[in-house]
């Protein structure tokens, strides 16, 4: 589950970047928190996908 969530915000992030919106730094603090949850999956030694 936690995989999909990151996913899903690293999508947003990148529509961010597209649309340039002022939302833009929520996103990226979102993207923030999906690598923070991938390297946390990775250091406790599960698989990612």
């Amino acid at each position: 589950m936690l995989e999909t969530i990151a996913i899903i915000l690293l999508i947003f992030w990148v529509l961010g970047l597209v649309t340039a919106t002022t939302i833009g730094g929520l996103i990226h603090i979102l993207l923030v928190v999906a690598i923070v949850m991938i390297l946390v999956r990775l250091i406790q030694g599960k698989p990612v996908v």
